[in-house]
């Protein structure tokens, strides 16, 4: 492989990549619009619209792999307005450069009415489910070589917007009261985005994972209580106190507000059993998840570390 590899998008699975790939010693451009991302000697923050294919074909000289990062605002419109003509420009400067273009996905897919695994019919319609059924398919219809690594609900280091991010661990290390969105105990697979960013690294450098779709490896499912409460212990703050938030009262309310409708039409996810399995891709991959305790404990020091350089700011 080159020395030099490509991140498009900052949130916390391209900055996460980006940080991995440099400390093994890889080149890294980060591509973002306002030219984002976490420092690193060997991380190149450029201000570049991936959807421009002539900025990106530029800023792409002389790569061997893509890890196509960037999101849209959360609802279907925003998706499927952006999200197919970037994957589009992304694959068409890939195919130029003989690179290969590491995707990370979601289970929105899926039909999830048992446990998920690799094998499975990714042909979800409709909404956002649909949008991501049908890039996988244009993924697997290009002759650009490409991998998709699928996740559940993030977790970790740089997770700020999620179930599991701010809503949840800075409140809970602080000992107060949380809400969590259709059953606290019902199991739900949780993927801590190092472990997503170490599976796209691994599987970049593999051909012989190329063209597939893997599952990011991601420990038992769990359930939002036991994850709280292990954010808790990890925070030496005490048993996590969690209270729940209707599905139903999401469909009221998404009657009359666009964003909780947008987060209502997800809300299956938290009322029945939501569990992934990634065996297969472990083996694959020679990887394991991170066991909780550790993936907690590496949690909570990321969210003190922010809130000591937000007090200090």
């Amino acid at each position: 492989m080159s020395d030099l590899e490509i991140v498009t998008g900052a949130g916390p699975v391209g900055a996460t990549v980006a940080l991995q790939l440099a400390e093994q010693g890889t080149a890294v451009r980060l591509l973002t619009r306002s030219g984002s991302g976490p420092q690193h000697p060997l991380v190149e923050r450029l201000h570049v619209d991936v959807s421009d294919p002539a900025a990106l074909r530029a800023a792409s000289e002389g790569a061997t792999a893509v890890y196509h990062c960037i999101h849209a605002a959360y609802n279907a419109a925003a998706w499927e307005r952006e999200l197919p003509a970037a994957e589009r420009v992304v694959l068409d400067v890939a195919a130029d450069l003989g690179a290969v273009v590491v995707f990370p996905e979601s289970l929105y897919a899926y039909n999830s009415e048992t446990t998920m695994t690799e094998n499975d019919p990714r042909t979800a319609s409709g909404g956002k489910r649909g949008i991501r059924a049908a890039l996988l398919r244009a993924r697997a219809a290009s002759n650009t070589p490409t991998v998709s690594v699928v996740a559940s609900d993030f977790f970790g280091p740089r997770v700020i917007s999620a179930h599991a991010g701010a809503r949840m661990v800075p409140k809970v290390m602080a000992g107060k009261k949380i809400r969590v969105v259709g059953s606290a105990d019902t199991p739900h697979s949780f993927t801590y985005v190092p472990d997503l960013a170490r599976a796209m690294v691994t599987a970049a450098h593999h051909r012989r994972l190329w063209n597939t779709v893997l599952h990011a490896p991601t420990g038992p499912a769990l359930t939002q209580r036991r994850i709280a409460e292990a954010f808790a212990h990890a925070g030496g703050a005490r048993t996590a106190r969690v209270g729940v938030l209707p599905a139903w009262i999401l469909d009221a309310l998404g009657t009359v507000d666009s964003d909780t409708r947008e987060l209502a039409e997800m809300s299956y996810q938290f009322t029945k059993p939501f569990v992934m399995d990634s065996g297969a891709s472990e083996i694959a991959l020679g990887l394991e998840p991170t066991p909780l305790d550790q993936a907690a404990a590496e949690t909570v020091a990321w969210w003190r570390a922010e809130q000591a350089r937000t007090d200090a700011a």
